[in-house]
């Protein structure tokens, strides 16, 4: 009786990627980003509480859009995907800002985003911010690296 081993290596990984592929990799993980912003936002004002889970959906939406269209990760698209999740987790508190603006100032949603300017944008940041907030950011930072790093 003979027994046959499948000790078939692993197809071989690429070791670069296509400009073209990066270029949409960026742009699949910027469009997560803003996604995952946006979700942040209706979770944090419907529940009126910041769940940490976010920056994990962040991180993860981020990285694995990236690495569905690279096809395989790096740790240049980490830190890509690393400062794609910051970006979508800062856009989510912001986005959850103005919802809360526009709750109290019995307003619609898109009327006081339409009138936002730089100022009152960092205003609304600041008036929300709280520490734990640096907490979420690195979760999200650390998910979007570690999901987008992988080979």
């Amino acid at each position: 009786m003979t027994i046959i081993e499948n000790n078939a290596a692993p197809p071989p990984v690429p070791a670069t990627i296509a400009p073209h592929h990066i270029a949409l990799a960026i742009a699949a993980g910027l469009g997560a980003a803003i996604a995952g912003a946006a979700l942040w936002a209706v979770v944090t004002v419907l529940s009126e509480y910041e769940i940490g889970l976010m920056a994990v959906a962040i991180g993860f939406m981020v990285g694995r859009s990236i690495i569905a269209i690279a096809k395989h990760g790096n740790p240049m698209l980490g830190v890509v995907s690393a400062a794609l999740s910051l970006f979508g987790c800062l856009l989510g508190n912001l986005l959850s800002a103005i919802g809360f603006a526009a709750q109290a100032m019995k307003m619609g949603y898109m009327d006081v985003l339409t009138r936002l300017d730089p100022d009152v944008a960092v205003q609304l940041f600041k008036t929300s911010f709280h520490a734990m907030d640096l907490l979420f950011y690195a979760i999200g930072i650390y998910e979007g690296y570690r999901f987008a790093a992988r080979r």
